[in-house]
């Protein structure tokens, strides 16, 4: 796919008109979303994202868009996993309703530019080292095994802070009034940090982790960074209004974890077999590629197996949800939070 420099640059541009509007209206009038702003909100973002995928068709054919669609699932379906984590981040600090909105947003700014740095080097390395595809499979894979024991453990789910967090905190003075949408305040003369700073390192570092799992899951999809980039921000894009929209309903998405080990697990092994199809490791096959056709698994069928078990993770879930105790839901998903409720 080649995208000429002026796409990048347009792409880049138009990206940061969206957020810094999203922004600043945002920042002026601090407050809880109506779900039907969440909603409209949402639709406007789920409909630029189909657009561009056509677009992708047209000028560089069906393979690619569905190479786009794919990635921006896969990014959006591991993303409502991270809400659960959002959730639980707002709780602990108890962060007020109008504003979690702003924090939201500028803790997925933060990520989306980390996101970019990860993808940059993912791609170097990709283009520089073919069996960096072997690394990416078995950690996949091994991502896959671990999130669906946790899934198997019917344990509350506990937020850990990071270690970043746990040093600013430490070094740096703090005070633990809410100011609004400062970060820094002076008092007596001292400058002091807010609890919005530390919500919004909070969510922008955490997200930094989940990229861990997220971007070579994509990259398991296409080898192509503008795809990739463009994927993650439209699921970057629309996570803020998805916080809002769905947070009651995560509650009864009790197979989540199982849906998303499996496409990472299945992600995992398309790596893995890619690795061999292209391989250049001297003790596999003499150091030559394994040329069989079944170790590419076409991308239609990737697209057929990510949206079935998005399909059958939701119905399943919802339906066993359903006939399941306020108890029972808890101990499968975590404490029930009020979502009406600071």
């Amino acid at each position: 796919m080649d995208v000429p420099t002026w796409v990048w640059i347009a792409t880049a541009v138009v990206t940061i008109a969206i957020f810094t509007f999203d922004l600043a209206v945002v920042g002026r009038r601090p407050h809880e979303p109506s779900m039907r702003e969440c909603a409209t909100y949402l639709s406007i973002y789920v409909g630029l994202a189909v657009i561009f995928g056509l677009g992708v068709w047209y000028t560089s054919g069906g393979t690619y868009a569905l190479e786009f669609y794919s990635g921006w699932l896969v990014e959006y379906s591991l993303s409502i996993d991270n809400l659960f984590i959002f959730i639980i981040i707002m709780a602990k600090f108890a962060v007020p309703r109008e504003l979690q909105q702003y924090a939201l947003m500028i803790g997925i700014v933060m990520a989306l530019i980390m996101r970019a740095i990860f993808i940059a080097v993912g791609a170097a390395a990709i283009s520089n080292f073919s069996w960096i595809f072997y690394i990416f499979g078995l950690f996949l894979v091994y991502t896959a095994f671990k999130l669906a024991k946790e899934g198997a453990e019917d344990e509350d789910e506990e937020f850990e802070e990071n270690k970043l967090v746990a040093f600013i905190e430490r070094r740096f003075p703090a005070t633990s009034e809410w100011h609004g949408k400062s970060l820094f305040i002076k008092d007596a003369g001292k400058r002091m940090i807010t609890p919005m700073f530390i919500v919004i390192i909070t969510l922008g570092t955490t997200d930094l982790l989940f990229a861990l799992d997220s971007i070579p899951a994509i990259f398991g999809i296409t080898k192509e960074p503008y795809l990739v980039l463009t994927a993650n921000i439209f699921a970057l894009m629309g996570l803020r209004q998805l916080y809002f929209l769905i947070g009651g309903l995560l509650q009864r998405l009790i197979y989540l974890s199982y849906g998303l080990a499996f496409l990472l697990a299945f992600i995992g092994v398309k790596l893995f077999f890619h690795a061999l199809h292209e391989n250049e490791l001297p003790f596999i096959n003499g150091g030559e590629p394994l040329d069989y056709a079944w170790l590419e698994i076409p991308i239609w069928l990737s697209l057929v197996v990510i949206l079935a078990t998005l399909a059958i993770t939701a119905v399943l879930s919802l339906w066993a949800s359903s006939r399941m105790t306020e108890e029972e839901q808890d101990a499968a998903t975590g404490p029930r939070r009020d979502w009406d409720d600071d």
